[in-house]
């Protein structure tokens, strides 16, 4: 249980995976068999009011915008019930608060048992809203690029209006702090700084304002790139900040834990094969079907197994399709660390499940107390 933060609710694993707590579906898809995914990561939308500098879905983009019928997306859920999937993060590369079927898509998946999550930058969580959904998600984060108004304006909107963007997502944060200590709710609520070596001087501003906000955590993780390096990202610049990023994390109280994902900052991708897909899904805004984010892009296309505003996504799921791309990625045919972007959303499991192939460290059944969000596997 490494890496595992202890906070008032329970363990929070924050920095790994949890395929230790899933061993039914770790020994079947040792065994060959085809497993549903124990979650998917999604997005409602493709559309966000936000210009991140750091933003992966600007190599995302695709010809196609539509906008998610309501319809489709409680179908989409009712088929995840169906195949046996546990979990939906509402992050992928859209903002799903802009989505007339954030709400209902919400409570639907609250009556299907499915646990739910949403990252976002938190503009449109207005009271009203946040009264809607906040019970049935078990975690929120606050995309808070920086620890001052005009840093986070500078990454999140190319400095525009900051006083309005900053003060408004802020407002929002706190309505949902309060609004989670008045209804005793059991949801997780933290903010994300998403670091470039060139915002160390906001790294301690952001721990603060974790501090000042009284959310459950702040966690400061790395930046993802293309395999063309699009963004930038000097990876070797993080060996500079080590210092700070450690003095953030002293700053850690009873409330409010800041957490640093060091197994990404300090990672580099060790696999070829790629089996995480298979636990973890993701699928864009635009109902693309794809393993991972890092392949919505249109260049991508041997990787898109179909779109679930055009078929039935339990049809997706059972197609040639879908058994073909995920054999692909894990044969000698692809390697991950020149075929894709680095660092993806289930580098954690990529990462576990390359080890236990390849016998260097087995995958074995999680025991003692259950973390918080076990459903959520990376």
């Amino acid at each position: 249980m490494s890496n595992a933060i202890q906070t008032r609710e329970g363990l929070l694993m924050l920095d790994q995976h949890k395929l230790g707590w899933h061993m039914d579906r770790v020994n079947a898809w040792e065994a060959g068999e085809q497993i549903a995914p124990i979650g998917v990561d999604l997005a409602l939308s493709k559309g966000c009011g936000a210009l991140c500098k750091f933003c992966y879905a600007t190599m995302q983009e695709t010809q196609e915008r539509p906008n998610i019928k309501t319809v489709d997306a409680l179908n989409l859920l009712d088929d995840f019930a169906e195949i046996g999937i546990k979990a939906v993060e509402l992050t992928s590369d859209g903002e799903s608060t802009l989505s007339k079927a954030y709400v209902p898509f919400i409570q639907h998946a609250a009556t299907l048992g499915i646990d739910v999550s949403n990252a976002t930058n938190g503009w449109e969580l207005k009271p009203e809203k946040l009264e809607q959904v906040l019970p049935h998600l078990s975690w929120v984060r606050f995309t808070v690029a920086a620890g001052t108004p005009e840093g986070y304006a500078e990454i999140m909107y190319k400095g525009r209006e900051h006083t309005h963007v900053f003060d408004r997502a802020m407002s929002h944060i706190r309505y949902a702090v309060e609004l989670k200590k008045r209804l005793g709710l059991k949801v997780t609520l933290g903010i994300q700084m998403v670091l470039m070596p060139e915002w160390a001087n906001e790294i301690i501003p952001f721990a603060q304002l974790g501090l000042d906000l009284g959310v459950d955590f702040a966690m400061i993780k790395h930046c993802a790139d293309d395999e063309q390096g699009t963004l930038g990202m000097n990876y070797a610049g993080y060996d500079s900040l080590q210092g700070l990023l450690h003095q953030a994390e002293a700053m850690s109280n009873d409330q409010t834990k800041i957490v640093v994902k060091w197994n990404k900052i300090n990672g580099k991708t060790s696999y070829q094969r790629a089996y995480g897909p298979q636990f973890l899904l993701q699928l864009s805004g635009s109902g693309l079907v794809a393993p991972a984010g890092q392949f919505f892009n249109a260049r991508y296309s041997k990787f898109h197994i179909g779109n679930y505003t055009e078929e039935r996504f339990i049809d997706i799921f059972r197609s040639t399709r879908y058994r073909r791309v995920m054999d692909y990625l894990a044969s000698p045919a692809f390697d991950a660390q020149t075929m894709m972007g680095t660092l993806p959303h289930a580098y954690y499991a990529n990462v576990a499940l390359d080890n236990h192939a390849k016998g260097i460290e087995r995958i074995v059944q999680a025991t003692g107390e259950r973390p918080l969000h076990s459903n959520f596997v990376c």
